[in-house]
């Protein structure tokens, strides 16, 4: 099961790789203050307390509840026009970079979702680019149609979002990772399925891969 996120500097966008999505700003802005509720094309924002347990960011669940241990690890994403990088990490050490996508479209996003399944990420951490006001940009909207399309590619799939070079892009996915650990997951912007059905698969998988 995969969720994705984003994180600061801009904010950060976050969702379940089994159909769930968050997010938080990328590390090149600031990220607006607090969790929201909006739609997006194809998924919804929810507030955190109005989530079942399952559904929230594994760093939230972490600092509320240090003695749960369950989750895998999270894969931070900077989603570029040209570029995407990635990296993975787990809270306990340090995120490492991953690799750097040339990819667009529906292509990029099965991509994800499969270095997802690959690095047993079962949530993705996105960076939602804001301005240096902390207002969203149409770049913005362009990340939020993405990772509202991952939210339910993800649970339909039952799977655990000036030129810059390849290694920056994906340190760049490192700082938004680092961001997400230390912040606790407070913030993240979580996006589902408008399904209920979807939600409540995510919900079910996340017992079971708890019982494994």
């Amino acid at each position: 099961m995969t969720n994705a996120v984003a994180v600061e500097p801009a904010p950060l966008v976050w969702a379940r790789s089994c159909a769930a999505v968050a997010s938080f700003p990328p590390p090149r802005r600031r990220r607006a203050a607090g969790a929201i509720r909006a739609s997006t094309a194809s998924g919804r924002t929810e507030g955190a307390g109005e989530l079942p347990a399952p559904l929230l960011p594994n760093a939230r669940r972490r600092g509320r509840d240090p003695l749960w241990h369950g989750g895998g690890f999270s894969l931070g994403v900077d989603l570029g026009d040209a570029r995407t990088g990635l990296a993975v990490g787990r809270g306990i050490t340090l995120p490492r970079p991953l690799t750097v996508l040339k990819l667009r479209g529906q292509k990029l996003e099965l991509t994800l979702l499969d270095v997802a399944r690959q690095q047993e990420a079962d949530e993705l951490i996105i960076g939602l680019p804001v301005s240096a006001d902390g207002r969203e940009t149409p770049q913005s909207n362009k990340v939020r149609s993405v990772v509202g399309r991952l939210a339910v590619q993800a649970a339909q799939r039952g799977v655990k979002k000036s030129a810059r070079d390849t290694q920056s892009d994906a340190y760049a996915a490192v700082m938004i990772l680092k961001r997400y650990f230390t912040s606790s997951g407070q913030g993240a912007k979580i996006v589902l399925p408008r399904q209920p059905e979807l939600q409540d698969k995510l919900i079910v998988q996340s017992r079971q891969d708890a019982e494994i």
